[in-house]
Formats: C-alpha cells, sequence, structure tokens
C-alpha cells in the first residue's frame, strides 16, 4: 500500500488516495478465486476443478476483483488512515479510480473525520446549588406510606357511594341504543376519583348504594386514543355491587414497632427527615452538574458531523429496544400504541443526542488540554468493579470490553470532575428570581 496523497477537502472531510502495488492486488485475487473454486463450474469439468485462467477466459479478467478489492479495504484504508493521524467517524465512502494488473489499484476514500474542538474558560463556571429545606409536610407524605401499607379494607353496606372509595361495578357502553366494543366490563374494581375512567364517570357512581342500577352518561375526550369514539357521548348501564374504603391505622410507637426498624415515632421520623435531607444534597448536586453541563454544551459551536448525532441516536434506540424487550413489547408494538413511526420516533431524541456528542467531545478535548492520564491502578481498579458487578473474573471482561475506549471514558470522567472541583457555586440569579418574603411587622 501507497498513501499518494491526504487533502483536506471539506470540514471534518479528507480525501485519501491510495495505491495497492501489483503484487499485494495479484494476491488478493488469487486468495478470491481460492474462495471462490468450490463452487465455479463449467460444462466439462466437475464443481471446484476449474482453473482461474479459465474461469477468467469464461467470466471475464475481473471476475475476482472486486472480492480481491474488498479483501484489501479494511487493512488497507487502516494503514492509511493511521499514516495521516485522522480519526474517523464513519465508513470511507470508496471510489476505485483505476485498476489494472500491471500497475495495480488506485483508489479514493472519503473520510468524514472527528471534528478539531476549541474549548476555554471551562474553568470557573458558575452555576446554582440550592439544598431544599426539608419540612414537616416532606416527613409526613413518607409516614403516610407506611400507614397506606399497613391499611385495612373495611366493607361498606350503610351508606353510599363517596370519591376515595374502592367500588366493584358491572358496566355496558352504549352510543344510542348499541353497545360498543371495549365498553363492556364485569366486577370491575375502581377507586372513585382516582381519574381511571372517562371524565364524569366516576363522579356519578357518588351517591348510589349497593345494588343500584342507573345510567352514567360521559362523553369521550376530543383526543381519546380510539379516533372512533373521540367526541362522542356514550351511556354506560351499570350496577353498584360493593363499596368498601381503606382505614389508614394511626401512627404510634407501635405500629412503627411492627412496620419498621424503629422502636418509637420520633426516631422513625429523624431517620426519614436525614435520608430525606441527604437525597436533598444529591438532587442539588445533580442540579449543578447539570448547569454545568449545559454551559459545556454551549461552549461547543464548531461544525460537528450529522453522523455523530445519528449514531448517537442509533445507540439511544437500542437501548430503549431492548428495555421494551424486556417487558415483552417491540418496536412496531411501541409505534401502533404510541402513533409513532420510525421517523418521528428517531426525532424524539435528536436533542439529547446532540448534547451527549457535544458534550463528549468537550470533555475529550478537556482531557487533551490538561494531560489526563489514567494510571494502571485506577484501570485495574475500574475492571475490577465491573468484574465483580457482573460476578465474573477480571480476565473475562478484558475480552469483552474495548480497554482503549474504557479508558477514555475514565478520562471524560476526570475531566468532568475538574469541571466541577473548579466550579463556583453562585446562587444570585436563583435569589433574584425568588419571591420576596413579606418582612411586614404583625
Amino acid at each position: 500500500m501507497s498513501l499518494k496523497s491526504s487533502n483536506k477537502t471539506d470540514v471534518n472531510t479528507t480525501e485519501l488516495v491510495i495505491s495497492i502495488d501489483p503484487e499485494t492486488f495479484e494476491a488478493a485475487v488469487e486468495k478470491e478465486y481460492q474462495r471462490q473454486k468450490k463452487n465455479i463450474q463449467l460444462k466439462g469439468f466437475r464443481r471446484g476443478k476449474v482453473s482461474r485462467k479459465l474461469a477468467e477466459r469464461e467470466f471475464g479478467e475481473g471476475a475476482f476483483y472486486e472480492g480481491a478489492i474488498n479483501s484489501l479495504l479494511g487493512p488497507e484504508i487502516d494503514a492509511a488512515v493511521a499514516e495521516t493521524g485522522i480519526i474517523l467517524v464513519d465508513t470511507p465512502s470508496i471510489d476505485v479510480t483505476s485498476i489494472d494488473k500491471e500497475t495495480g489499484v488506485e483508489l479514493k476514500a472519503i473520510c468524514v473525520t472527528k471534528p478539531e474542538i476549541e474549548i476555554s474558560d471551562y474553568k470557573g463556571l458558575k452555576a446554582a446549588k440550592t439544598v431544599r429545606e426539608i419540612t414537616d409536610e416532606d416527613i409526613d407524605k413518607q409516614v403516610e406510606i407506611i400507614r397506606k401499607k399497613n391499611a385495612r379494607i373495611v366493607s361498606v353496606d350503610d351508606r353510599a357511594a363517596q370519591l376515595d372509595d374502592e367500588v366493584i361495578i358491572d358496566f355496558e357502553g352504549f352510543f344510542g341504543d348499541e353497545a360498543f366494543e371495549g365498553g363492556k366490563g364485569e366486577d370491575h374494581p375502581l377507586k372513585l376519583g382516582s381519574g381511571q375512567f372517562i371524565p364524569g364517570f366516576e363522579d356519578q357512581i357518588v351517591g348510589h348504594n349497593i345494588g343500584d342500577e342507573f345510567d352514567v352518561v360521559v362523553t369521550f375526550p376530543e383526543d381519546y386514543q380510539m379516533e372512533d369514539y373521540a367526541g362522542k357521548e356514550a351511556t354506560f348501564k351499570t350496577k353498584l355491587k360493593a363499596i368498601s374504603f381503606e382505614e389508614l391505622p394511626e401512627i404510634d410507637d407501635d405500629l412503627v414497632k411492627d412496620a419498621t426498624d424503629f422502636d418509637s415515632v420520633e426516631e422513625y421520623r429523624a431517620d426519614i427527615k436525614s435520608k430525606l435531607e441527604d437525597a436533598a444534597v444529591q438532587q442539588a448536586d445533580a442540579a449543578f452538574e447539570g448547569a454545568l453541563i449545559a454551559d459545556l454544551i454551549e461552549k461547543v459551536d464548531q461544525p460537528i458531523p450529522n453522523c455523530m448525532f445519528e449514531q448517537r441516536i442509533d445507540s439511544l434506540m437500542r437501548a430503549f429496544e431492548q428495555q421494551l424487550q424486556q417487558q415483552g413489547m417491540d418496536l412496531n408494538l411501541y409505534f401502533q400504541y404510541t402513533g409513532m413511526d420510525m421517523d418521528s420516533f428517531r426525532e424524539t431524541y435528536r436533542e439529547r443526542a446532540v448534547g451527549e456528542v457535544k458534550l463528549r467531545l468537550a470533555l475529550e478535548k478537556i482531557a487533551q488540554i490538561e494531560g489526563i492520564e489514567i494510571s494502571d491502578e485506577e484501570l485495574d481498579n475500574g475492571l475490577a468493579e465491573i468484574a465483580a458487578a457482573n460476578n465474573v473474573d477480571v480476565d473475562t471482561i478484558k475480552r469483552f470490553i474495548p480497554i482503549n475506549e474504557y479508558i477514555n471514558d475514565m478520562k471524560v470522567q476526570k475531566a468532568m470532575a475538574l469541571v466541577k472541583e473548579n466550579a463556583v457555586v453562585d446562587n444570585t440569579a436563583a435569589e433574584e428570581e425568588a419571591p420576596a418574603e413579606n418582612t411586614d411587622a404583625e
């Protein structure tokens, strides 16, 4: 292989002109003939017994050229790319400009290259960091969880249904005198006020007693998912069969002892407060980091090849599709439920993909500027953590993880930590936006 020229033809685009010497090309052609030989058959010859010379006479001198060139492309392109030092972000577009047994092969490779990012002022970034104060109301909401977990279901037979009751109903829906598909249910549980049914349905059950049979008249919303029903008035013939309600226990030391690892309500509330405060700190920290990330993304204004965004969208979609598969679904079924198609679905990921690509480029450049490196000890510790999490040995992890990519990931993480460590907490804007407290004396 000989790299004849390397020319930057556009932003993030480089054209390589590569020549392949006749000896290398001839060896590749012979190898391709040997690969195809077992399938070649001509009249008067047994399959696999046709000579290369005869095959080329029958099918043309270039019968094995395409396969030969394809077999050379990978190594030859890799060698040329390594010689120039460019970094590819997509598969090169190849154009064979000449091919001859005597002179070899010449080809052009149009290469989309990784963009050169310029970034500065990444130290001293400012962002708000406000830790939310935990109130008694916050704690009460958590305490309510154990009340609900220990609630007792009480059947009712001496009063009418009320909001927040759980009822059992039979129903059948009609448009005029005609029953419609999907509008019938028997022994259906429904919590009144939950919003599970069409707006107005649950309210019309309130006030009825067990055994009552009555009509519930509602109108389907204009944006109802089944277009044939949207905006139509429907009558549901309904029978109320049972009423019950959730009786919540009082919060006292006995309940806390039974339902938690604590001996008193006071201890339990103190633990809740501590955990909520820790969570508030984490949320504030995450918001602070998110603001810094937004600033870094904003600093990347150089042209970026669109293929990098498309590749990131592909990756995000694959991850989502794997989640669907774990739930027993696929994209086609998801599209049916959401009314989306592949193009509109891809667009939902575009903004995120653009941000993630820009952030990655920014952090890689910061790592380069700062000379960030990963020690052997750091690498070993990181691989050991992955191995432990997957219950395999480190050697197994090394076989499945591209080490250079993993090292680059670690550098990016260090770069983000550096940005964060050098950032400045500035709550000025947040304080200016906050409503002023009433300071009037009573």
